[in-house]
């Protein structure tokens, strides 16, 4: 039996989307980001990243972590890719050259854009996306973002998708770093091709789906 640790309001939301795309049954253990609590060691305070229960499974202290039959995986991308290697169908890479790419690409978004995107969702959460400082940062992780979306955005060009000629967890993995970088809508206007491809990404029934069960948690 597949276990997700993490609440769907963290990068777990990746593996969630991923496990209602290829249809597995699993158990959600919400585990909260420990900075979002007062006090995270204390009696009461809910299963959280600080809790020596979760470092138990992942000793540091991130979500998202996986328990498949006893393997525990952390790190989201990486976790969709094993799902998706490990059941097969129309996600996963049809071949060792598929598989490559796939990789490549995942690495690419957490190392190229990741770290720029989360920049921006950080400064919206702080509450300073109107401030002096606020503006000046978000405005230089777009600018640091163009080089990495007309490289994208050229790649879409090909098929509409990431890899090959179908939807794949290459997809699905870059959408979510992408969805990050949402409110930069000049950006997204400025490559039409990723403006297409995010809307049929999220236009997926499992995405919608994992959405819906986000939304319903609280902030």
């Amino acid at each position: 039996m597949l276990t997700i640790y993490g609440v769907y309001r963290s990068r777990a939301s990746r593996n969630y989307w991923m496990a209602k795309e290829l249809g597995l049954s699993y158990t959600s253990v919400p585990v909260i980001q420990g900075r979002r609590l007062e006090d995270p060691l204390a009696a009461d305070a809910p299963l959280n990243t600080q809790s020596p229960a979760f470092l138990a499974i992942n000793p540091m202290g991130c979500i998202p972590s996986i328990d498949d039959d006893g393997l525990v995986l952390n790190e989201s991308l990486a976790i969709n890719l094993y799902l998706a290697r490990k059941h097969g169908g129309p996600l996963a890479p049809r071949d060792v050259a598929e598989e490559g790419l796939m990789t490549m690409w995942t690495m690419w978004a957490a190392t190229e854009v990741e770290p720029h995107a989360v920049r921006i969702v950080l400064t919206y959460d702080a509450g300073l996306q109107e401030t002096e400082s606020g503006i000046a940062a978000i405005n230089a992780s777009a600018r640091s973002l163009r080089k990495a979306f007309g490289v994208l955005e050229k790649q879409l060009a090909k098929s509409g998708y990431v890899v090959g000629d179908r939807f794949t967890v290459a997809d699905l993995n870059l959408a979510e770093v992408f969805r990050y970088t949402q409110s930069q809508k000049a950006l997204f206007a400025d490559h039409p091709n990723i403006s297409a491809w995010i809307a049929a990404c999220q236009s997926r029934p499992a995405f919608k789906a994992m959405m819906e069960a986000r939304l319903q948690e609280p902030e």
